[in-house]
């Protein structure tokens, strides 16, 4: 009897390559390779080395830019008690500065009055007490610095109304805030009711609590008006300045000569 051969389907060496597709993916890549090509080629460049992109997303929705933060304005500076009824005469004015609480956030220990005459040839207007001060105002250096150069202009002690803008020693005080409080009308009214020829003031810090505003200008003021009356003013620089500086103390008096020869007295 004749025999009939079939192929063995579990020895893959008789497999038919074209009924199996690794065989034939296989034979494919061994044919390349035999050709002399073994890397995988492309028309169009590609950037190996470039950071790969994230995918495009959605286009975020456009973020309303919220206001920077502004702390709240601080509250206004406490008014000084009876600074828009102020006393008539110098002797209620002199009473009222050594008692109002308010002149001095509750603080009435330790003031110091203002000494000298009404209606004086000079009136010497400084910042505050110094710290060594009593009974009396400007009782330390800056009291005997004053006393010489008062000699010097041919007045004496006692022919000059000294007085302050704070009723007692107060380093580093806010100008600004006690202004905005009311002390410049206290002064302004102090020096109206002083009444002197002249008035002389040392810190030219102080020229904006006499109405001077420094925005509008850089020159300083040269007269105080207040209530209808005008009184020759200089302004120069503050006694614990003028003490440590001896140009500053000629510079003084060159001012002081120039002042009176215009016909200032």
């Amino acid at each position: 009897m004749r025999q009939v051969k079939t192929a063995n389907v579990n020895n893959p060496a008789q497999t038919d390559p074209a009924s199996d597709p690794r065989m034939a993916l296989a034979a494919v890549l061994d044919w390349w390779r035999e050709a002399g090509v073994d890397h995988a080629f492309g028309d169009e460049p590609r950037a190996w080395l470039a950071e790969e992109q994230a995918p495009e997303t959605e286009t975020p929705r456009a973020v309303t830019a919220q206001p920077a933060f502004a702390p709240p304005p601080p509250p206004p500076a406490e008014r000084i008690a009876g600074v828009d009824a102020l006393p008539a005469t110098l002797a209620e004015f002199r009473a009222w500065w050594l008692t109002e609480p308010s002149l001095d956030s509750g603080q009435v220990a330790n003031r110091v009055p203002p000494r000298g005459a009404e209606g004086a040839a000079l009136m010497v207007l400084v910042d505050h007490p110094e710290a060594e001060d009593g009974e009396q105002l400007l009782s330390g250096p800056q009291g005997r610095l004053l006393n010489a150069m008062l000699a010097a202009m041919g007045l004496g002690p006692d022919a000059a109304y000294v007085a302050s803008c704070l009723p007692r020693h107060m380093p580093l005080p806010d100008w600004a805030a006690l202004d905005a409080a009311g002390l410049g009308q206290a002064v302004r009214h102090h020096v109206a009711l002083a009444r002197p020829e002249r008035l002389l003031v040392f810190g030219r810090h102080i020229l904006p609590l006499l109405g001077h505003d420094p925005t509008k200008t850089a020159e300083p003021l040269r007269r105080f008006n207040h209530e209808g009356r005008t009184i020759p003013l200089l302004s120069v620089a503050g006694l614990a300045v003028l003490a440590t500086k001896p140009r500053g103390k000629a510079a003084l008096w060159q001012a002081w000569l120039d002042w009176t020869e215009q016909g200032s007295v």
